[in-house]
């Protein structure tokens, strides 16, 4: 995939995201679907800091400064130490969807990017900004899935009806 096919698919996600993640009372924005599991609140704020500080961030590190050390992260300890779950969730959706707005707008602009440009990381060697690219890609999917699996298990355990008419999970 080129860039812009990149764009196109991250404002398709982006359209995803808001139509799956907009409307929740709040006893359903903290559900957790097990005590370890993150709920829909963790999960937008985790998109909002990934988008600022990771995707878009790292693709700018490789293809401007590859060859400086690159701002370390650390998506686990987030949720915890930016105190996640005292968060807005509306206003956390909509700051992900003002920053997703902005990535696509970045990638589309990157027209005479060095896309030959690789950052050299020390644990795992060689990252092109191709690699980030598509994985944002992949980033997007995975939460897309584990938002549809948390609606469905909040849907499960808040009904009396058995879902195996719907078919199997």
């Amino acid at each position: 995939m080129n860039h812009l096919e990149i764009a196109k698919e991250l404002n398709r996600n982006k359209e995803v995201f808001r139509s799956l993640l907009q409307n929740f009372e709040p006893a359903q924005f903290i559900w957790r679907p097990q005590p370890e599991k993150w709920c829909l609140l963790e999960i937008v704020c985790h998109l909002y800091d990934e988008e600022r500080e990771d995707f878009r961030a790292r693709v700018k590190h490789i293809l401007e400064t590859p060859n400086e050390p690159m701002p370390k992260i650390d998506p686990q300890a987030w949720v915890k130490d930016r105190f996640y779950m005292n968060k807005d969730y509306k206003e956390m959706l909509n700051k992900f969807l003002d920053e997703r707005e902005e990535s696509i707008g970045y990638v589309e602009s990157l027209t005479d990017a060095k896309w030959g440009n690789v950052y050299m990381h020390p644990k795992v060697g060689p990252i092109p900004a191709s690699l980030i690219l598509h994985n944002w890609i992949a980033h997007d999917y995975l939460h897309i899935r584990q938002v549809l699996f948390t609606k469905y298990q909040y849907l499960k355990t808040h009904i009396t009806d058995p879902l195996d008419y719907a078919g199997n999970w």
